[in-house]
């Protein structure tokens, strides 16, 4: 519920401030891929996950399971096999999602770096999120989060070059080019 910052007008010398409720243990979590495959449309699957807990009581994020689901129903809508390329989060490390890998052919799992967000399209994802339809947003309620969440998020998913553009971001294609050596002739 606590907006993100980003640069707006004001008059000079007036800064502007929103006014928001303060902090709240409510929480959403969002699991976003960004599908790619040579001369196909690119797509953007995701779900938000709404945690409805008391402090101190029960899981705030998603677990490794979530992201086998989110796999899983990708697999199911893509027809394909799925090569998930993500970053260190614990959850994508855990030993049951590696084991669900290894018995599933249609899934295989290609690590990041550690530290390397900009080689991770879904970051730029979070990044056109964040700079436009969350940006200097007071949330008045979960509702009101939840509508601009998704309405966001299904405006980079009807824009497929929002999407590749988050791949070009990367500086990552997707096709690979075998470096050959030239003599001097």
């Amino acid at each position: 519920m606590t907006p993100p910052r980003a640069r707006t007008w004001g008059r000079r010398g007036h800064t502007p401030v929103v006014r928001v409720r303060g902090r709240s243990w409510r929480r959403w979590s969002i699991a976003a891929m960004c599908c790619y495959k040579q001369g196909e449309t690119s797509r953007l699957i995701y779900r938000p996950r709404r945690h409805r807990k008391h402090k101190g009581k029960g899981r705030d994020s998603l677990s490794w399971r979530d992201y086998r689901d989110l796999a899983v129903r990708a697999h199911l809508q893509l027809k394909a096999p799925i090569v998930l390329v993500w970053d260190n989060l614990n959850t994508h490390l855990a030993a049951g999602m590696r084991q669900y890998a290894d018995d599933h052919d249609w899934l295989a799992i290609v690590q990041l770096p550690s530290y390397a967000p900009d080689l991770n399209p879904a970051e730029g994802v979070w990044s056109l999120l964040r700079r436009g339809p969350l940006a200097n947003t007071a949330f008045t309620n979960d509702d009101h989060l939840e509508r601009t969440l998704r309405r966001g998020l299904r405006h980079i998913q009807l824009r497929p070059d929002l999407i590749d553009g988050c791949l070009a971001g990367t500086g990552l294609s997707l096709t690979h080019h075998p470096t050959t050596i030239r003599g001097d002739q």
